[in-house]
């Protein structure tokens, strides 16, 4: 059962234009080659508003704020178009309770006006809504008339300013639209207890761009070019869920080797002084775009998150774009489903002597492992999770009495 030709709008909680990879975008991005994709980007808070008044963020939607007659930017692809949203209050500071619910619903309706508005403009009247992790907005598919509403859960609710109405918003949410779709089976267990329609669809790669690392042509990103080989790398944020404890043994246990941590730091969980080696460089965040230069300075590509209960619910991307660059991976075992989308290429270890070992067996590759690694990749690539989206999508239409044609 295939979908094609639908209107589809994502509401999502991270911006088209972000630092990092958005998964919420790279599937606008997949579901726009047969459809009609409408990306509402976060909206700004007030806050966000004169914080980042002097940033290219900031200057690309500034004509969009407060014209509801031009709030959409046209993507690059010709089916896909960005929906800017008026700032809106912020209003995480306040307590649970009816100022807060009231707040909610304020912003609710800023955002609802803008959607309607540019609906009517568009003439579309029958589509697909999609909230992507976005609790923050949890009774606006109520509002809205779509054929099909649908919860996007991409990660468990960790963070402080998270918890505080985030697990509350998040289950108003989940047990009132018509279906969700988790990233991980742990998410779809959890979920499953407040819908009945829950489905599975773990992350994947974009193969075509971390396969450039392969080429010969493409230089090495200057990050890595006066750091000793060989290389252990991790490519993402620096943040809660890694094991910090483990990865200050294993940069001990390998003098020898140079441990390159490539992303954002959050501040909140290392302070000054408190993750620091000879051989531990963190570079900073790079470009989504630059991704295949930095892996391919990369020998191994590490995933040392912490297991808790928490990062069993993770399924990250990192783990097929190493894999699709050609790279060993070493992993902890902090999600046990990993291990059966990888056969048996990934050593999934417990302790910092395992994963000092697995690091040591890793460097000593071969070209026939490279393409074991590369051929698992490519059936972990976006296009196959968008065929199963879409069919999950479709079935949904059908339940409900929609016809497809």
């Amino acid at each position: 059962m295939s979908l094609t030709g639908q209107h589809i709008v994502i509401f999502s909680q991270m911006q088209f234009d972000g630092k990092l990879e958005s998964t919420p975008y790279t599937i606008a991005r997949q579901l726009a080659k047969d459809n009609f994709v409408y990306f509402v980007d976060r909206p700004f808070t007030w806050k966000d508003y004169f914080k980042f008044k002097h940033t290219e963020a900031y200057r690309v939607r500034k004509p969009h704020f407060f014209s509801p007659n031009n709030s959409i930017i046209q993507a690059d692809l010709p089916n896909l178009k960005i929906i800017i949203c008026p700032p809106v209050p912020s209003i995480n500071m306040l307590p649970e309770g009816g100022l807060y619910r009231m707040a909610v619903k304020f912003n609710e309706w800023l955002v609802l006006s803008r959607l309607k508005k540019v609906f009517n403009q568009l003439g579309i009247i029958k589509y697909i809504y999609i909230n992507s992790y976005n609790f923050s907005y949890p009774a606006l598919h109520k509002k809205l008339d779509a054929a099909l509403t649908v919860y996007h859960c991409v990660d468990p609710i960790i963070e402080g300013y998270q918890l505080k109405h985030g697990v509350k918003n998040e289950q108003q949410l989940i047990e009132s639209v018509d279906m969700v779709i988790c990233t991980s089976r742990e998410l779809q267990r959890q979920k499953a207890k407040l819908n009945k329609s829950v489905h599975f669809v773990p992350n994947a790669a974009n193969l075509l761009h971390s396969q450039k690392a392969l080429g010969p042509q493409l230089p090495l990103h200057p990050l890595l070019a006066n750091i000793k080989k060989p290389v252990i790398g991790y490519l993402g944020a620096i943040e809660r869920r890694i094991d910090y404890n483990l990865m200050k043994k294993v940069i001990e246990l390998n003098p020898e080797k140079s441990f390159v941590f490539v992303g954002p730091v959050d501040s909140d969980y290392i302070k000054d002084g408190d993750f620091t080696a000879t051989n531990l460089h963190l570079t900073g965040p790079i470009p989504y775009s630059r991704m295949p230069a930095v892996l391919k300075g990369f020998d191994v590509g590490i995933i040392p998150f912490k297991k808790d209960e928490v990062s069993a619910n993770i399924f990250p991307l990192k783990l097929f774009e190493y894999m699709g660059a050609g790279k060993p991976v070493v992993t902890t075992n902090f999600n046990e489903d990993l291990a059966n989308f990888t056969h048996d290429t990934v050593p999934y270890c417990s302790t910092a002597e395992e994963f000092s070992e697995a690091i040591s067996i890793a460097l000593n590759d071969t070209p026939q492992k490279q393409q074991q690694r590369i051929n698992i990749a490519a059936d972990n690539t976006w296009e196959h999770r968008i065929n199963d989206i879409k069919d999950i999508l479709a079935r949904g239409l059908k339940a409900k009495g929609f016809n497809l044609n």
